[in-house]
């Protein structure tokens, strides 16, 4: 999971709710008029698998400051975004048109990203209905469902939600993640407890439905990049230089494919959003300010 660098908005930002003809969301709405600067575009940003809008509250400054309303949302059933009891509403297409209807609450023309699993959401959106997207960015995502390796621990970890309460299951991804996997760096100072709790309590918040819907979609998402090539959006391909959920020569091809921009963040795992936010910002307006 994406661990912010830190948990407090930057003063440009404010918590608010996005209200959207498929419900209430929860964001980080960053102005760049709050920072002085004309506006020049609206960025939606989308978290990925057990994460939320706080993975993305390292790019707000940087974003707000180059003139772009960064707007950072929980999707449905994902820590401060209620969602429902029932496993059908966390189908890819329904949390699809959650991204549409986000994109179209915010006035269209939207620069879209999706980070890890929610850049299979925005794909899925995109592929939906391009009409209210100014561009896509995939970022640490690959075409197709996540490596070998990780489908195998995705699938311990639903079989473990399905037979276990959420608090064991959390115990025991703790002790997993004190492991680092191949592009996430290894923990050289303690914890910050603040940090802890929080990671805790979206884990507690998101819906054990969302949660067991999107790693399963992890595991079977199907190669669509053939499909995305066919949408005239200009499209963006960004990741650390190491990633453990899709390898990195994977997502390469994908970009090829796509005719997309492609960037690599040096010094970033999968995460490059929290790990190099000002390099993972800077590639990011460089991209948007390209885009007519």
């Amino acid at each position: 999971m994406s661990r912010p660098p830190f948990l407090t908005p930057p003063p440009q930002a404010q918590a608010r709710p996005l209200l959207t003809r498929r419900g209430e969301f929860a964001t980080h709405d960053a102005l760049p008029a709050a920072a002085g600067v004309a506006t020049r575009g609206t960025v939606l940003l989308v978290p990925g698998f057990t994460g939320s809008k706080e993975d993305f509250i390292a790019l707000l400054e940087p974003l707000a400051a180059a003139g772009y309303r960064a707007v950072a949302v929980d999707g449905r059933g994902q820590h401060e975004s209620a969602g429902p009891r029932e496993a059908s509403a966390y189908a890819q297409d329904e949390l699809a048109r959650d991204v549409i209807a986000q994109a179209e609450a915010l006035g269209g023309g939207v620069h879209l990203l999706g980070h890890s699993f929610g850049g299979l959401v925005c794909r899925a959106a995109v592929l939906l209905d391009a009409s209210p997207f100014r561009s896509l960015t995939i970022m640490s995502c690959g075409p197709a469902a996540i490596a070998e390796e990780q489908q195998a621990r995705t699938r311990l970890l639903l079989a473990a939600l399905g037979q276990l309460d959420k608090e064991a299951v959390w115990r025991e991804m703790q002790n997993q993640e004190q492991e680092p996997q191949d592009g996430e760096a290894a923990a050289t100072e303690p914890r910050d407890p603040a940090l802890e709790e929080f990671l805790h309590r979206r884990w507690t918040l998101t819906t054990t439905e969302q949660l067991l819907a999107a790693g399963r979609q992890l595991t079977v998402e199907p190669d669509r990049t053939a499909e995305l090539a066919a949408v005239p959006l200009p499209k963006h391909v960004l990741s650390g230089r190491l990633d453990y959920a899709w390898p990195v020569p994977s997502i390469d091809a994908m970009a090829k494919e796509l005719s997309a921009v492609r960037t690599v963040v040096e010094g970033a795992g999968h995460s490059p959003n929290a790990e190099r936010p000002a390099a993972t910002a800077e590639a990011l307006v460089r991209f948007w300010d390209l885009v007519v």
